[in-house]
């Protein structure tokens, strides 16, 4: 069954904090081939996700919703918040994670997605639906870039001509054909710039694939290495990153470009107040703090935030390789 493109209201769109969205029939990702090119040269590392058994499944969005017809591609902008932590100087924190209001963007990209599908659903009541984030095997940036919402940048990130590339891909997968004209693929407009690859400290770019090195990323190692490890070799040449990293976008054109448009703001709910430790606190103090706590009141503490993700001992690992490489 054919349906007519949805119209959503400006005003609908900018409370939900998308700035761009898109559609897409083409249920298999392009890049699939690069995809597994950057396997077979073990690129991946620690990253198993990326390569278990659910690597397959992300082959085609009919092997996780196989009633696929269509897929309304949103993204959600983080970009304010990385303007008020660069206005503040301060590079601990990769903007993403602070950029919902404090919360898990799991959780509040999902509630906006249900509520963007409760108002298809008001035309279309046979409408059915899957949410599509990054927790299910899907090529979410490849599914972006079918729906015509930007090109492959040399750091592999998804950048959009308008709004750069802080924001967070979510999608809706229906049941239902679009009536719409396919959206033009976006085009490579990197050029010959290698200001990523060339600001990256630990070489974490290469730059022939123009795909991230795992093992030698920051983001990587201070977010989803949960146990004590040696950080990657240059580490020092870092701005005192312990959770996360957006080098390589911080010093891209294209954002900079967008972060000169929006005024700056944080807000973080009373619900997160506690991420407000995390942000104004010293790396002894908060060595100090996580030192004293179990997995468990660990857990709890930080409980529906993005910071949970590594645990205590991950968290321990990144302030302790903190404290050892201090920016030079």
């Amino acid at each position: 069954m054919l349906i007519d493109k949805p119209q959503f209201d400006n005003e609908f769109l900018k409370e939900l904090g998308i700035v761009d969205w898109g559609i897409t029939s083409d249920d298999k990702p392009s890049s699939w081939e690069h995809y597994q090119n950057w396997i077979s040269k073990k690129f991946s590392g620690p990253l198993t996700y990326l390569t278990d058994h659910r690597m397959p499944l992300r082959s085609s969005l009919k092997n996780i919703y196989p009633e696929f017809q269509s897929a309304l591609v949103f993204l959600f902008d983080y970009a304010p918040t990385k303007k008020w932590l660069l206005e503040k100087n301060e590079y601990k924190y990769a903007a993403y994670t602070l950029g919902f209001e404090g919360g898990d963007y799991h959780y509040v990209i999902a509630d906006r997605l249900n509520k963007i599908a409760d108002k298809l659903k008001e035309k279309h009541p046979d409408l059915d639906f899957k949410i599509g984030l990054d927790v299910l095997p899907i090529l979410e940036r490849d599914l972006a870039f079918r729906a015509g919402l930007g090109w492959f940048g040399n750091n592999s990130m998804l950048i959009n001509r308008k709004y750069g590339s802080y924001f967070l891909i979510g999608s809706l997968l229906i049941n239902k054909k679009i009536k719409t004209n396919e959206a033009a693929l976006e085009t490579d407009h990197c050029g010959q710039c290698t200001r990523c690859i060339d600001a990256c400290p630990t070489l974490a770019i290469n730059p022939e694939t123009r795909t991230i090195i795992a093992e030698k990323c920051i983001s990587t190692y201070t977010i989803e290495i949960f146990k004590d490890a040696p950080a990657p070799e240059g580490m020092e040449k870092s701005r005192g990153e312990i959770f996360g990293c957006d080098i390589c976008q911080d010093v891209c054109p294209w954002n900079k470009k967008y972060l000169g448009k929006i005024s700056s703001f944080l807000k973080i709910t009373e619900t997160f107040d506690h991420v407000n430790f995390l942000i104004e606190s010293n790396l002894e103090t908060l060595f100090d703090k996580m030192s004293e706590m179990s997995g468990r009141s660990f857990k709890k503490w930080l409980k529906g935030t993005s910071f949970d993700r590594p645990g205590v001992i991950g968290w321990l690992k990144n302030l302790r390789s903190a404290k050892d490489h201090q920016p030079k």
